[in-house]
C-alpha cells in the first residue's frame, strides 16, 4: 500500500513537488504550476519546450518555489511527447514523455475503487487496456488530521498490467474521452473503498456550517478517537472520520490543472438525507475553492440498486437517499448518472462498471466539451394525466427519443396509490413517447413511483440506452425505515 508524505525539511539541491513526473499528463490551455524546493534564495529556471520560453522564479527561506507556466490548447490527434526542464544551481532536472490533454480527478469509496480485473469480461477488457495515452495515476492511500504537501503515485502509461489493477470507472471514463477527443487523457483516482463523504470535506468547511457540525464533525471531535496519533493505516472506522482523507488525498493536488472531477459515492452515508445533500454540494464548493480553477464540472454516480439483506421489496430508504444524491444537482455545473438499470440487487459492488464510465463520459462530452448530439440523460417524468383507473405518464420533451425497454418485455418497477397513499404494484405498457400506468387494486390513482425502492433494477429506456430514472410524483414524508 502507498502511503502519501509531506515535505518537512529540504536539505538542497533541487527537488520537484509530487506529481511532477515523468509520462505525467498536463491540461492544456491552463496555467501549469511547477514547484518544489531549492536553496534559499537560488534563482530556479522552469523551461517547458512546448514553448521556448524560461520562466525564472527565486526560492523562499524556506527552499520552496513555485512558478506558473503557460499550457497551450492541443488539436485532435496531437500525441506528441515534451520535457520539462528545471534548473538551479548547477543541478538540473528533466521530465520526458510529458503529454498535453485531458486531466479528470475521480473519487469516492468501493464503486469507484472497483478495478478493472472484477468486471464483466474482464479477462478480454483488460487484455484490451493498451492505451499509451492514456495515463493513469493512482495517489494512494493515506491519512492526515492537518493539510499535507505530497503523495507518492506515480504516473503510468495504460497496459494490461496497470489497468487492471486501476479503477474500472475512471478506466472506462478516460478510455472513452481519450477516443472520442482524439487527444491524450490522464486520469487521477484518489479515494478508498468504505469511506464516507465527510472525509474528504475540510474541517473548516464543517465547522463554519451549523448542520454539518453537528452531524458530522462535532461528534467525531467529542470523541475519542480525535485525540488517537494518525498514521497511513487503513480501517473501516477511520475512512469514516471528517477531514482525514480531504487533508492526505485531496489537498496535495490542489496545484494540479485539471477539466474536472467525477465522484462515485454514497454508500456509506445511506441512512442519511438533507445532511448528505448540504454535506456533498459543501464538498464541491470547497474542492472547486481549493483547485482555484473556476466551477469545475462536477459529474457524480448515483449509488445501485441494492437490498441491504432485507427481503422486503417494498422497503424505500435507498430510494430516499437516492432522491437526497440527486438533489445535489441543484449546485451548478453538475450532473448525476443513473445506474437504476445496471446494479445486481444482492451485490453492492455490481460488476458491469462499463455502463457507468461511458455515461460519465457522455456527460462530460455534451456538458463540458459541447457535443451536443451525444445524449447524456435518460427521459424524466414531466407530468401525469390521470384518466379513470389509469394514469399517463408524460416525459420531458426531447429525453424520451422513442421508449423502449432493453428485454422486450412490458416497464417493471411501476407503482400507484391512491389518497390512502397505499401503493400497489402497478402494470405498465409503453404509448409512444408516453407510459401508461395501472393497478386493479387502485380505483382512483393519485401518484406514481418508478423504481422507487431499495432493489429494483429496471428496464426502461430511450434508443441510446440510457435508463429511464427512478422518481416519484408524490412529496409524501418518508416512512420510519424498517428493521429486520
Amino acid at each position: 500500500m502507498l502511503l502519501l508524505f509531506a515535505q518537512s525539511v529540504f536539505a538542497g539541491g533541487l527537488q520537484l513537488g509530487s506529481g511532477l513526473q515523468d509520462g505525467m499528463v498536463v491540461q492544456q490551455n491552463r496555467p501549469m504550476t511547477v514547484w518544489g524546493w531549492s536553496d534559499p534564495g537560488s534563482v530556479v529556471a522552469i523551461r517547458p519546450d512546448w514553448s521556448g520560453g524560461v520562466v525564472s522564479v527565486v526560492a523562499d527561506g524556506s527552499g520552496y518555489f513555485s512558478g506558473i507556466v503557460a499550457v497551450p490548447s492541443v488539436r485532435a490527434g496531437d500525441y506528441r511527447s515534451h520535457v520539462l526542464t528545471v534548473s538551479s544551481g548547477g543541478v538540473q532536472v528533466s521530465l520526458s514523455n510529458i503529454l498535453i490533454g485531458e486531466v479528470w480527478l475521480c473519487s469516492g469509496q468501493s464503486n469507484m475503487q472497483f478495478a478493472l480485473r472484477e468486471v464483466l469480461d474482464s479477462t478480454a477488457e483488460v487484455a484490451a487496456a493498451r492505451h499509451p495515452f492514456l495515463r493513469l495515476l493512482d495517489v494512494g492511500l493515506n491519512f492526515s488530521a492537518a493539510p499535507i504537501d505530497s503523495f507518492r503515485g506515480k504516473w503510468v502509461e495504460c497496459s494490461p498490467s496497470v489497468a487492471a489493477r486501476f479503477s474500472a470507472v475512471g478506466y472506462f471514463f478516460g478510455r472513452r474521452l481519450q477516443q472520442a477527443l482524439d487527444v491524450p487523457v490522464g486520469i487521477v483516482f484518489s479515494g478508498i473503498g468504505a469511506s464516507a463523504a465527510q472525509a474528504y470535506v475540510p474541517r473548516d468547511v464543517l465547522a463554519a456550517d451549523t448542520m454539518l457540525d453537528r452531524v458530522y464533525l462535532e461528534p467525531f471531535l467529542n470523541s475519542p478517537r480525535s485525540k488517537e496519533v494518525i498514521n497511513g493505516a487503513f480501517s473501516f472506522e477511520k475512512v469514516t472520520r471528517p477531514y482525514l482523507l480531504y487533508n492526505a488525498m485531496i489537498y496535495p493536488l490542489r496545484r494540479m490543472s485539471m477539466r474536472g472531477i467525477c465522484w462515485y459515492q454514497g454508500e456509506a452515508n445511506r441512512m442519511e438525507r438533507e445532511s448528505y445533500t448540504r454535506l456533498t454540494q459543501a464538498m464541491i464548493c470547497s474542492w472547486r475553492g481549493l483547485f482555484a480553477q473556476g466551477e469545475l464540472p462536477f459529474y457524480y454516480v448515483e449509488v445501485a440498486p441494492f437490498f441491504w439483506d432485507n427481503e422486503d421489496s417494498t422497503l424505500a430508504d435507498y430510494a430516499f437517499f437516492r432522491e437526497a444524491q440527486r438533489k445535489v444537482a441543484a449546485l451548478g455545473n453538475t450532473a448525476m448518472v443513473t445506474t437504476v438499470d445496471v446494479g445486481e440487487s444482492r451485490n453492492l459492488h455490481p460488476h458491469n462498471k462499463k455502463p457507468v464510465g461511458i455515461r460519465l463520459a457522455q456527460t462530460a462530452l455534451n456538458r463540458t466539451y459541447g457535443r451536443l448530439d451525444t445524449v447524456c440523460g435518460g427521459p424524466r417524468c414531466q407530468h401525469l394525466e390521470v384518466r379513470g383507473r389509469k394514469v399517463t405518464v408524460y416525459f420531458e420533451p426531447g429525453t424520451a427519443d422513442g421508449l423502449r425497454t432493453d428485454d422486450g418485455l412490458a416497464p417493471s418497477h411501476f407503482m400507484v396509490a391512491g389518497v390512502d397513499r397505499r401503493w400497489y404494484p402497478a402494470l405498465a405498457r409503453i404509448d409512444g413517447d408516453r407510459v401508461v400506468v395501472w393497478s386493479d387494486a387502485v380505483k382512483k390513482p393519485v401518484a406514481v413511483r418508478y423504481a422507487f425502492v431499495n432493489a429494483a433494477v429496471t428496464n426502461l429506456r430511450n434508443a441510446a440506452g440510457w435508463p429511464v430514472p427512478l422518481f416519484r410524483t408524490d412529496d409524501w414524508a418518508e416512512p420510519p425505515v424498517k428493521t429486520k
